[in-house]
């Protein structure tokens, strides 16, 4: 038997199904947290964060669509963005870089799981190293330093237009990267 794709479950998540929303929790907890934990290096902020992002995800308050992109994509940066709600509440706490020993390692249960998301975490760090220069210094400051588009566009001296085209472009090229070395990571 095959496992529902993740815009079936979804769809049945919003119909009100709890099963539904169990399933999405259970494929989907350990990447949400360990990215929560990557940006807040605080074990009980990203339990926070988790609970929040499901909370929102029962409750849409800006609904999913395919056009959006992939489901994971999706979660990942409503998880950002709920990561970054939270530091923001912590002014005193700032946004933390992304360091190789903050890998999502820690959050794997068993052995053949640890080995997955290593797996994974190798394929994407490759991916980020094809990127131009131009395009991964974005990626780097979005995702792994939390940086918002119009702090980005300050740093590097760039338009805001520019900035999110190269974040757009920057994720297109990784999601190719990523199937030229026939990789999954997570629904990719």
């Amino acid at each position: 038997m095959t496992e529902p794709r993740d815009l079936d479950l979804y769809q049945n998540l919003v119909n009100g199904d709890k099963k539904a929303l169990e399933a999405l929790y259970d494929r989907y907890e350990k990447l949400v947290y360990s990215f929560a934990y990557r940006m807040t290096k605080d074990p009980e902020l990203a339990e926070e964060v988790v609970q929040e992002v499901f909370i929102k995800l029962w409750n849409p308050h800006s609904p999913y669509s395919s056009e959006k992109g992939k489901f994971s994509s999706w979660l990942l940066t409503m998880t950002r963005n709920t990561a970054l709600d939270f530091l923001r509440k912590q002014a005193n706490k700032p946004t933390v870089e992304y360091e190789e020993r903050d890998s999502p390692q820690e959050a794997a249960d068993s052995p053949g799981e640890l080995l997955e998301v290593k797996e994974q975490s190798q394929l994407v760090r490759r991916a980020v190293q094809r990127l131009k220069k131009d395009q991964k210094q974005i990626i780097e400051l979005f995702y792994f330093q939390g940086l918002t588009h119009e702090k980005i566009a300050v740093r590097t001296g760039l338009p805001l237009g520019t900035v999110k085209g190269r974040i757009r472009l920057a994720l297109k090229h990784l999601r190719t990267h990523i199937n030229e070395e026939g990789g999954k990571v997570n629904g990719y």
